[in-house]
């Protein structure tokens, strides 16, 4: 992904929110939320290849440091993790549903923290050895 390529998320975007708009005023609203929907769509289809990029130099980098690949594919997961929860729970508020965008982003924590789980546990581990 080039620095000038945000140029066509942020062009995406605003085309999006400005039909989302239009339909509002047309009084379409579910079709104002479904167009929301499929913007945010094509910008995270748009957006797999930076990903997968992105993914593949985190694993360079786990490999050079020596993390362990399992604790390096757990923060892996977990960054994943928030990132679809809050594109989730943003798209759930779109929509005037903040209560259930709460509650994905409470799931959304609760999955992290047993993520973390064995992480934390090495930690302590680790923390005692040297006492």
């Amino acid at each position: 992904m080039t620095s000038g390529s945000i140029f066509i998320f942020i062009g995406l975007a605003l085309i999006t929110a400005v039909t989302a708009i239009f339909l509002k005023e047309s009084r379409l609203s579910s079709l104002a939320l479904l167009a929301v929907i499929a913007g945010g769509a094509i910008i995270l289809i748009r957006l797999l290849p930076a990903l997968s990029d992105l993914l593949s130099g985190y694993e360079a980098l786990g490999s050079v440091s020596g993390v362990s690949s399992y604790y390096f594919g757990l923060i892996l997961k977990i960054i994943g993790i928030a990132y679809i929860c809050e594109f989730c729970a943003q798209i759930c508020r779109d929509a005037a549903q903040s209560a259930l965008a709460l509650k994905i982003e409470m799931a959304a924590k609760v999955a992290i923290l047993i993520l973390a789980l064995p992480v934390l546990s090495t930690i302590v581990k680790t923390v005692l050895e040297l006492f």
